[in-house]
């Protein structure tokens, strides 16, 4: 249960002066946090939260005889002669002329009410006025002030003004406001840091107050003591967060599991390839871990194509060879689909039964797989989250191997483990490198694996970037392609055509290219019926069709060799990790594959970057490094992967060495103080639920 003192924190803001339920709603959008259950509204905690990305520097007071060609700035004028726009020039906006001593200035507005000017700006009064300057005529004029104010309020006119992110429909001056009243609701809590830890940070409200109101632009800047402070305080939140979890997972009682090698032996046999030194040395990782006496918490990253498959095999023929069952959840049933028809026939050659369970399956093959699971005759069962709903039993399940991790969520697998019984060890794969402080921040309860070869053969991709106005040219050297025997991926950011982004949409692509290749293109995409999208598939895998145009759908794990073109539409709305991923669908044969990048319009300065990481380099961790530079952890993945937790006083690229440091200290709080029971353990549990990780109080209250 939250402690009382938060309970402010976590009130709507609705609560506060002037947020309706319009208001409530824009907040909620702009700040709310989803939860299960749906969107969120938002919180005062929400509010307090959204930290300022840049201030409005207000101090400028020059005379309106050296007023800047622009700028903001903030004069002492006095109100002169208003000038409505008359009966004949309602087009024409209210201009009021002002002046001191030295010049004049003309304040415009466009569609004002005329009892609030003549109430805030009477003729013949001082006021203090703020805005940007613009010039028109040989004049200056200054068009919707954004401060207005009487000698005798100047005190409260904001000279250093934060700036926040927004939406369209939240006036700055409304967001602004309720911040204020948020900071008004923040309690003094105990401090939670080490005081043997001598760092020049203010406290943690002070900090808030800090940030909120900046005097100068370093005072937003992450290196800044307020930042740190905050940055450190979520940080130390999520890192101890994840030890808790470690300590109740390795604290379940484990088993050994460790077999002859026998059906090992006769999986390598059946390889047509030799395994790479990663490959070897993560399996030898993991079967150490199966065998020692607690559970498994592995996390298995790799490249694209690098081969985490068989590693994950090899870990689930293990598994089976001591006399368990083994489990491989995939996020999507096309992808387990591949998986099975990939997998059965290298686990047959070691004797050993695999089933597929999906959505899909129903009646009585679904019956079948359930009888074998439960009797013990399935070895190993791939498939979708299916394989965790009701009525699926295991007869003893050993291992979970879970692929795609991301597309999951740290709360699914969590769920996963308390449904699965037995204590299984847990194995999870992705396929998205990922740079050592975010693995910290989203997997700091695993040990890790790195698979950072490719398997021998693979030949590098040829990446290009080319303006889509040289279609034409895309297109000539397409049918040149498939001529030689190729078949090409052909990706778009959306389904349909959206009037509100001008990109190409998979659709229309589709039917364009379907006029230049008459019966020789396909389409997919996540709105299709699984059925639907597997029957384009297997005839793209089949050959019968040459071009695969496609949505994000087969970004993950879709493997078909013959496929060496991939073609990306819009690539600069695409992040660089999952432009690596796209890419990755090609090159997995030992014919020499391209990538082509095409662009619409004018690239942006971030965007050029990111394309020329992207044809410079195929090492997907050097990208993954590079991406969380340019674009932040936010939105490493294209889009928030599932689950990660939600950093949004921390930034993960600027605040790395807090990460490590975050750690350690989780690591040393819970040695000294296991059940958080010493005053700074009482205030770390107010940390905890500050921060939302209640799962954590959770488990420390467990035991």
């Amino acid at each position: 249960m939250r402690p009382p003192v938060l309970n402010p924190l976590f009130a709507s803001a609705s609560t506060l002066r002037g947020i309706g339920p319009k208001v409530e709603k824009s907040l909620a959008k702009l700040v709310g946090r989803p939860t299960d259950r749906g969107p969120a509204a938002a919180r005062i905690v929400d509010l307090l939260f959204h930290l300022p990305t840049g201030l409005i520097d207000r101090s400028a007071r020059p005379t309106l005889d050296s007023m800047p060609e622009e700028g903001i700035v903030t004069v002492e004028v006095t109100v002169g002669r208003h000038r409505p726009p008359g009966a004949r020039g309602q087009r024409r906006p209210y201009r009021i002329e002002c002046y001191d001593e030295t010049g004049s200035l003309l304040l415009v507005f466009f569609h004002p009410r005329s009892d609030w000017l003549a109430r805030n700006l009477p003729e013949g009064e001082k006021r203090f006025v703020s805005g940007s300057v613009e010039w028109y005529g040989g004049l200056p004029q200054m068009v919707h002030p954004d401060h207005i104010v009487a000698r005798e309020e100047f005190a409260r006119l904001p000279l250093v003004e934060p700036v926040y992110p927004l939406t369209a429909d939240l006036p700055p001056k409304l967001l602004a406001r309720s911040i204020e009243a948020a900071l008004d609701l923040v309690p003094q809590l105990p401090d939670w840091h080490d005081e043997r830890l001598k760092r020049d940070w203010p406290g943690f409200a002070a900090a808030l107050l800090s940030v909120h109101r900046p005097r100068k632009t370093s005072d937003l800047e992450p290196e800044a003591p307020s930042r740190q402070r905050l940055a450190y305080d979520e940080l130390l939140a999520n890192q101890l967060a994840l030890a808790l979890t470690r300590r109740h997972l390795k604290r379940a009682s484990g088993r050994r599991i460790s077999g002859s090698g026998d059906r090992r032996a006769k999986l390598l046999a059946a390889l047509p390839y030799a395994l790479t030194g990663s490959q070897t040395a993560a399996i030898e990782q993991v079967l150490a871990d199966m065998a020692a006496g607690e559970r498994m918490l592995r996390l298995l990253q790799g490249d694209v194509g690098s081969g985490k498959t068989i590693v994950a095999l090899f870990a689930l023929v293990a598994a089976v060879e001591a006399g368990a069952q083994g489990a491989l959840m995939v996020p999507t049933d096309l992808l387990a689909r591949q998986h099975h028809a990939n997998i059965a026939p290298l686990a047959a050659a070691a004797g050993i039964d695999v089933d597929l369970l999906t959505g899909r399956e129903k009646g009585r093959a679904r019956s079948d797989v359930l009888a074998r699971l439960r009797d013990g005759r399935t070895g190993i069962l791939i498939g979708t989250h299916a394989l965790f709903q009701e009525g699926v039993e295991f007869a003893d399940l050993g291992l979970i191997v879970i692929d795609e991790q991301h597309r999951f969520g740290v709360h699914q697998r969590l769920a996963l483990q308390a449904k699965s019984g037995g204590n299984p060890d847990l194995l999870v794969m992705t396929a998205t490198p990922i740079p050592r402080t975010l693995a910290l921040t989203v997997y700091g309860d695993m040990d890790v694996s790195r698979l950072t070869e490719k398997p021998p053969g693979r030949q590098p991709i040829d990446t290009r970037v080319l303006p889509v106005d040289r279609l034409a040219d895309v297109l000539a050297g397409l049918r040149r392609a498939i001529d030689g025997g190729a078949r090409v991926y052909w990706v778009c950011p959306l389904v349909a055509d959206s009037e509100a982004l001008d990109v190409a949409a998979a659709e229309a692509r589709f039917g364009e290219l379907d006029k230049a290749f008459p019966g020789m293109v396909g389409l997919v995409h996540g709105r299709m019926r699984g059925p639907a999208k597997d029957a384009v598939m297997q005839r793209f895998q089949a050959g019968d069709i040459k071009i695969l145009v496609a949505t994000t759908v087969i970004e993950v794990g879709v493997d078909v060799p013959e496929a060496t073109v991939m073609v990306i539409d819009n690539a600069e709305r695409f992040g660089l990790a999952q432009l690596h991923q796209l890419r990755g669908r090609v090159g997995r044969g030992s014919t020499r594959s391209a990538c082509l990048l095409l662009y619409q319009g004018q690239l942006g300065e971030t965007a050029k970057k990111r394309l020329a990481v992207l044809r410079e380099t195929d090492d997907g961790f050097l990208i993954a490094e590079e991406d969380l530079r340019l674009r932040g952890s936010g939105e490493l993945l294209g889009t928030r992967p599932a689950g990660m937790p939600t950093v949004r006083l921390a930034d993960v690229a600027a605040h790395g060495d807090l990460i490590a440091t975050a750690r350690d200290d989780a690591q040393l709080i819970l040695a000294r103080d296991p059940d958080l029971a010493t005053p700074r353990g009482a205030a770390l549990r107010l940390l905890l639920y500050l921060f939302e990780r209640d799962e954590a109080i959770r488990l420390l209250a467990a035991g």
